[in-house]
């Protein structure tokens, strides 16, 4: 194994993942005001209402399958009964949609991020940085999942991808395992961990700002 292939599987996600982590506490610790999504619909909202709601309801299922695919072994998914060729079915065809879903609200925000002048204009390098990775990340995505498995061949990343993933967590990375991915599914699995690494530093960090106080908060009783 060569130091490019540790550097790139082993290294490079570590550190992304300390980054992230020391990055975000840092970041709640100094910038509580700055934490939740400075809102631009002032400026434009017809595109922002139908890229965001596309975006976030197909993230939720994209998220979904990732957890399904990497963290969950494939012995585990087999002896509950469901077969290869029915799990890669839903994953191409279900994952897929999904997948279509997200990029095309993903690709209204960014064309809204960079075509609305106004929008620009008050948007920082974070907020343009972010949202190009983000069309990248997903668009290879959905090259791999369709593409790719429909049109070049199929492959079986739980076979490969997913046993490195799980590794990286027991503090036992396999290296090796990446070696052989196709380009493009290393592409896709670079450019999620860095992602990950700009994520406290950018306004991605309003996923964790959801509001659990107001299930619980008594209801507002207005009088005339």
């Amino acid at each position: 194994m060569n130091y490019w292939n540790q550097f790139l599987w082993v290294v490079f996600p570590y550190m992304m993942i300390a980054i992230t982590l020391i990055g975000h506490i840092y970041r709640y610790s100094t910038d509580q005001l700055g934490w939740s999504s400075r809102s631009s619909e002032i400026f434009e909202s017809k595109s922002l209402r139908w890229g965001s709601l596309l975006f976030h309801y197909g993230i939720i299922f994209v998220i979904f399958g990732h957890i399904v695919g990497l963290l969950i072994p494939e012995k585990f998914i087999t002896d509950m009964g469901i077969s290869d060729r029915v799990y890669h079915a839903g994953a191409i065809y279900f994952g897929g949609a999904a997948g279509v879903v997200t990029l095309a609200g993903v690709f209204i925000l960014l064309f809204r991020r960079y075509g609305n002048k106004r929008v620009s204009k008050t948007s920082s390098f974070a907020d343009k940085l972010i949202i190009v990775l983000l069309f990248l990340v997903i668009g290879i995505g959905i090259y791999n999942t369709l593409f790719y498995n429909l049109a070049i061949g199929g492959f079986n990343y739980r076979l490969s991808i997913s046993p490195w993933f799980r590794s990286l967590f027991i503090f036992s990375p396999n290296p090796s395992l990446m070696a052989r991915v196709p380009i493009t599914f290393q592409i896709h699995v670079l450019l999620a961990f860095l992602i990950f690494g700009i994520w406290p530093f950018t306004r991605l960090v309003h996923v964790w700002s959801f509001p659990f106080a107001y299930m619980r908060r008594s209801h507002i009783v207005y009088r005339t």
